[in-house]
């Protein structure tokens, strides 16, 4: 008897594998491809024009800058219009689409966009471009680009799936990195043939493509009950804070930002100065982190995290190895694949952490904590351009890269030690409840409250 029963071990051990794959085939065929809904399709084709657009727009805007004035201050200060009122109205803005329609904010907040990228355009065109106008433009679009981020994390959970979540988060993801590699040879394209005022007409024209589609979409919404605005932005704060694995990821992500700042101000100036590499280097180390990107989001659809909070934020540690290489002085061969490894650990993140978010946020207000997630992410990046070149002026390039390179592990890796964001489980492996406790009668930190059940998209 007993090598019979040792032979059929095996035996029963492939049985068990192939029940297993069968199981898991029938669970992902009985979810419906989020392209299949016309509601998620309508917004992925618009998300992904209005993407191209905006992958093109950054190099036309320096170069027509520097071809209308030849100063770098007056680039900076056309940015810092645009980058200062998205800051400051972020909050205000995940109020906004909580309170309201959130396909109704994105809509207008579309339509405002394209009418500020065209104004640009148009005086770019002319061939008398006025700094004061470009600038008032850009600053108008920073003011509808705070209303319309918070927007995306209702969009997408009111048009996917419900248990299409990451699939969709990824798609999302995947072509947001597509164009980001396939914007700077667009610009190029339109720049040296017909000139950098119609890669803003080519914006205004994707921003209209998205508007038109958002109008044609109908989307579910949670109403919340009418308060101050001082006590919506206050709830919305306190459902941040009463979960220690976001707030604590939100730490480690915003050190992230600012190193990547001090990484994408001193790079240049390390890469193409100091060595013989030059712009080429250069150029090639953003498009393997481009590619990263795409790489990371197309294997996080396909990711079965046991604990995917914890998996995304010690990923995100991978980001010290192309700053100490920069420090290093290492070779090209290093640089590039070390920062395509950094940027593909971003890209796998992204997805896998909007879909535990917007899985685990009470829908009614859900805008207004992904916008203090985008607020804290986008704060610390104007820090990290200010103190690199002050630091590197005063101790060398090297320093400021090797201590980013070690604050950025210490901050990714020291979440672990969060009991949440190691307790964090698969969206699909915890219990949906119709409704939430308010926050303050949760348990914080437990990462397994759930938001009310999606509704299924329309259309």
């Amino acid at each position: 008897m007993g090598p019979i029963l040792a032979a059929g071990k095996p035996i029963r051990r492939q049985l068990i594998i192939q029940w297993r794959k069968v199981r898991y085939r029938n669970s992902v065929e009985a979810v419906p491809h989020p392209l299949r809904v016309r509601a998620f399709r309508l917004l992925f084709t618009g998300r992904t024009l209005s993407a191209l657009g905006d992958a093109v727009v950054p190099a036309a805007l320096a170069i027509a800058i520097s071809r209308a004035t030849g100063s770098a201050s007056a680039l900076a200060l056309v940015l810092g219009c645009a980058m200062v009122p998205r800051l400051l109205l972020l909050p205000l803005g995940g109020v906004a689409a909580d309170r309201f329609d959130a396909r109704t904010v994105a809509l207008t907040t579309d339509l405002v966009r394209c009418a500020a990228q065209l104004l640009v355009g148009l005086e770019l065109i002319g061939g008398t471009p006025r700094l004061t106008d470009i600038a008032l433009a850009e600053m108008v679009g920073g003011v509808a680009s705070a209303f319309a981020m918070p927007t995306t994390a209702p969009l997408v959970s009111g048009t996917a799936p419900a248990d299409g979540l990451l699939r969709a988060n990824a798609l999302m993801a995947s072509a947001t990195s597509a164009t980001r590699l396939a914007g700077p040879a667009v610009a190029g394209a339109l720049i040296f043939t017909a000139g950098p005022g119609w890669a803003f007409v080519l914006d205004a024209a994707s921003f209209a493509a998205s508007a038109s589609m958002l109008a044609v979409i109908r989307i579910p919404r949670t109403p919340i009950p009418r308060r101050s605005m001082r006590a919506d932005l206050v709830e919305g704060w306190s459902e941040v804070r009463a979960r220690d694995w976001y707030w604590t990821s939100l730490v480690a992500h915003c050190v992230w930002n600012g190193t990547a700042a001090v990484l994408a101000t001193l790079g240049p100036l390390v890469v193409v100065h100091d060595r013989k590499g030059g712009d080429g280097l250069w150029v090639a180390i953003l498009e393997a982190g481009s590619f990263g990107l795409l790489v990371g989001s197309l294997l996080a659809s396909r990711a079965r995290l046991k604990r995917p909070i914890l998996t995304g934020n010690l990923g995100l540690a991978t980001y010290a190895i192309p700053l100490f290489l920069l420090g290093a002085d290492a070779p090209g061969w290093l640089l590039v694949p070390g920062y395509c490894l950094a940027l593909g650990a971003l890209g796998f993140l992204t997805p896998v952490w909007e879909t535990y978010v917007f899985a685990s946020v009470p829908a009614g207000v859900l805008a207004r904590v992904t916008s203090y997630d985008w607020l804290l992410s986008l704060a610390a990046m104007p820090v990290g351009y200010a103190v690199a070149p002050l630091a590197a002026h005063a101790f060398g390039a090297s320093a400021p890269l090797y201590a980013s390179a070690v604050l950025v592990a210490a901050a990714c890796l020291g979440t672990a030690a969060v009991p949440g964001v190691r307790n964090a489980r698969p969206v699909e492996d915890r219990p949906t409840h119709v409704e939430d406790a308010p926050a303050v009668d949760r348990a914080p930190g437990a990462g397994e409250a759930t938001g009310p059940e999606r509704p299924q998209p329309a259309g």
